[in-house]
């Protein structure tokens, strides 16, 4: 199998959701990805969102590396169908290693572990540990309450413009995808690893 053209970590939640539309957006980015020759790095799960984008990227011939820590491979279902499944020890190790195969990020809608994995890769990205893309799937007005909440903290005097700024946010997968896709040549900094 040929180099993939980009990597893409798809951030997304362990669960479907209450709505079926959730799960159909990440079969569409799942598609997007492997249709335009990509690579998906997730966390490796079989269940919710998680699943629904590996396969989705799978089917339509793409790669996918999950990696997944030993202690959740029975609760969240390791995909033992990836190209490459890593088991890992610590969450440390699953963010850090997810980081360090992508070239850009995307969170979709999911929970606490999402958004967590999100603004993680997100203050690193101010840090300037890494230069790769970030966006925010805002399907739906999913995100339309935190992204009020940010606005909030940046009125407040917490977060400048600058940091608004890193973060890609669409309601269309397709074209957040491709300006992801496009800018996805930054360098992961082994510095990360200190976190």
């Amino acid at each position: 199998m040929k180099e993939p053209a980009f990597s893409i970590c798809v951030y997304c939640g362990s669960r479907t959701g209450a709505d079926p539309a959730f799960a159909a957006l990440a079969a569409q980015t799942g598609r997007w990805i492997g249709q335009h020759g990509g690579q998906l790095v997730y966390g490796g799960g079989k269940n919710g969102l998680m699943g629904a984008v590996a396969d989705a990227t799978l089917q339509a011939g793409g790669r996918v590396i999950g990696v997944i820590p030993q202690a959740l491979v029975e609760r969240e279902h390791a995909h033992r169908g990836c190209t490459e499944l890593h088991v890992v020890q610590t969450m440390h190790e699953r963010k850090h290693l997810m980081a360090a195969r992508a070239s850009a990020f995307l969170a979709l809608p999911g929970g606490i572990g999402t958004f967590e994995e999100f603004f993680e890769t997100w203050t690193w990205r101010q840090l300037g540990y890494h230069a790769k893309p970030i966006g925010l799937l805002n399907h739906d007005g999913f995100y339309d309450g935190l992204l009020s909440f940010l606005r909030h903290s940046q009125a407040q005097g917490f977060m400048s413009p600058d940091l608004m700024a890193l973060v890609d946010v669409d309601t269309h997968p397709a074209a957040l995808l491709e300006r992801l896709a496009r800018g996805a040549d930054g360098e992961f900094s082994p510095l990360a690893a200190v976190f």
